[in-house]
């Protein structure tokens, strides 16, 4: 082979590597780990989230006792992430004619640090006390029902939804305090049933009052 034609050959070999080096792709932006928006699965820093209880009550009751089945805040880009319950368990019972000048704990939990958009809690039943308060505890995994005369509370849609933004710093916390605004919530729906009590509808009604 003449010297002509092997240095061409060499040149072009030397041309087709370099331009296969230069034609890498770098890593999408998209790729990256957003650090605003808290993934669940893989957090990276977590953040402690206070839930706290007050209640303008039920005026005509002696104890009015809701029970929470779940609590839980919806991350910025993300999912709806569950807030464990104050003293652990799967509910949490709250006496709201013992938290109209006091609070209480609702949830407590280490989540995800970032941005988080909005809040949901799920009643799942409740109950009215005219005669006796209940014993104990403002809130608790359950609390025992007074003695004395009740009433039948429905709960058509325990379910709500608050539109509220906080943060959930990577270092410290935030306490939420929410307003369980009894009047407003429970309604007599008739007069007497089959078994000669009167029956009440709840809708719930809650506030957020305050984030830190």
């Amino acid at each position: 082979m003449r010297p002509g034609i092997t240095w061409l050959m060499v040149a072009l070999l030397a041309s087709g590597a370099c331009g296969s080096s230069s034609s890498t792709t770098a890593p999408s932006s998209s790729s990256t780990q957003s650090t605003s928006a808290p993934n669940p699965a893989n957090p990276v820093t977590t953040s402690a989230l206070t839930l706290m209880l007050k209640d303008s009550p039920f005026s005509d009751a002696k104890a009015l006792l809701v029970t929470f089945s779940e609590v839980n805040v919806h991350a910025s880009g993300g999912a709806w992430v569950t807030v464990p319950f104050a003293a652990g368990g799967s509910s949490r019972t709250c006496d709201l004619k013992k938290l109209e000048t006091a609070q209480d704990v609702l949830g407590v939990g280490s989540l995800p640090a970032g941005h988080y958009t909005q809040l949901r809690l799920v009643v799942s039943s409740a109950a009215l006390y005219f005669q006796s308060a209940s014993s104990g505890a403002a809130c608790a995994p359950s609390i025992a029902p007074p003695a004395g005369t009740t009433a039948s509370v429905d709960v058509p849609s325990g379910e709500l939804k608050l539109n509220r933004e906080f943060d959930l710093p990577s270092s410290g916390g935030t306490r939420i305090l929410l307003d369980f605004d009894g009047d407003q919530s429970v309604k007599q729906t008739g007069n007497a049933n089959a078994k000669g009590g009167v029956r009440y509808m709840m809708m719930p009604v809650i506030a957020v009052v305050s984030v830190q």
